[in-house]
């Protein structure tokens, strides 16, 4: 059963975004047009809406569908937001204009602004706009207490939808099952368990198709000798979970059955490596060096980890490149993997909390043992 959430208390997260913008853009207003940072910022939840950030003030634009909608989520989440009604595009354009006069320098994150639309903010608003990117990103990195309760439940929720679907895939042994008998099974389970829905489009692959890290399910039949590849989450109250296991079913190619040995290693020797101050390609470093050392480097295609909150992908990053420390109250993946076309693939994914001397893990699922081989007895 779902547990009561607290609510998520989000006063003085605009004067936060507006000190970060102003201390390191030199603006003096911001302009949020990314929905996913409107929320973390005031609470609102709805499909359309501008935020604009000042030193003493904010204001939410949002069309006639939310705005008793907006006025009631910012009043229980405790935003003090101004709440304003644009009938249509244009009217947005002039009630922006209204909130900028005065502003020399409007911040905006040229990630979640195209072109046009900044050609018709420029053409309509006196000030000049200068690009702020990762001001609300940068922020929300660093998880409350309520955010931590939301991500923990759905990871509880994904980890107890795996635990009774293990059963569906003995009955893989006869070829009965496919890809998407398994999805099917297992973003109904969440459902049920209380969840919103899945995080993403649960991903089951087997065979060669579990070869492609980020593989859509099909009516591929899962057979005897083949690894399967299950990465599935769970939504709760806008926040997401994580977490990949990869199972063998019967006797396997002894290729793939090393491979997953070798993806246990790594992957354990990235959790062991994550704790506040470490930089992400370190983490990322540490699962390739275990894959290089028996020469398989070249099958770790991708990046080591990434960030959860309200998005699947998010600040911070565990890649090669990753420059920034981590900090503890951050959540990030650890899913190293291998991927051998016409063979097949093996990743291993945990959801785990930064802490000073080290991580939380969130998922709970078993890894070790996923040798399918014969029913369970009872």
């Amino acid at each position: 059963m779902q547990r009561l959430l607290s609510p998520i208390v989000v006063s003085g997260r605009c004067d936060r975004a507006f000190l970060v913008a102003s201390d390191g853009f030199g603006v003096d207003a911001l302009l949020v047009t990314s929905l996913i940072d409107i929320r973390w910022l005031t609470g609102f939840t709805g499909s359309a809406g501008v935020l604009i950030v000042r030193s003493k003030s904010s204001t939410l634009v949002t069309d006639g569908r939310y705005v008793q909608h907006a006025i009631d989520q910012l009043s229980i989440a405790g935003a003090e937001v101004e709440v304003v009604l644009a009938q249509d595009s244009n009217s947005l354009l002039e009630v922006v204009a209204n909130c900028l006069r005065g502003v020399a320098r409007c911040g905006y994150d040229p990630n979640d602004l195209t072109v046009r639309q900044l050609q018709q903010y420029s053409a309509s608003c006196s000030c000049a706009f200068v690009g702020a990117e990762g001001v609300v990103q940068g922020l929300r990195r660093v998880k409350s207490d309520s955010e931590l309760q939301r991500i923990s439940q759905a990871s509880e929720i994904a980890d107890r939808a795996l635990a009774q679907v293990e059963p569906l895939l003995f009955s893989a042994l006869s070829g009965s099952i496919s890809e998407r008998d398994v999805r099917d099974e297992l973003e109904l389970l969440m459902r049920r368990f209380g969840a919103d829905g899945p995080s993403y489009e649960t991903i089951v692959a087997t065979g060669p198709n579990s070869a492609l890290p980020h593989h859509r399910p099909t009516s591929t039949l899962l057979r005897e000798g083949h690894s399967v590849v299950i990465d599935v989450g769970a939504l709760i109250d806008g926040y997401h979970s994580d977490m990949t296991r990869t199972y063998l079913l019967g006797e396997c190619d002894p290729e793939l059955v090393r491979m997953h040995q070798m993806v246990i290693e790594a992957q354990a020797c990235g959790v062991r490596a994550v704790r506040a101050g470490v930089v992400g390609s370190e983490v990322d470093g540490v699962c390739r060096e275990v894959f290089d050392r028996h020469g398989l480097g070249h099958e770790f295609t991708h990046g080591t980890g990434h960030g959860v909150g309200l998005q699947i992908h998010e600040m911070p990053w565990l890649r090669r490149n990753a420059k920034d420390p981590l900090t503890a109250g951050e959540v990030v993946t650890v899913e190293p993997g291998l991927y051998r076309v016409g063979l097949g693939g093996v990743r291993i994914e945990d959801l785990v909390l930064v802490e000073s001397t080290g991580c939380h893990v969130f998922t709970h699922s078993q890894k070790e043992q996923l040798c399918l081989q014969s029913p369970p007895t009872t």
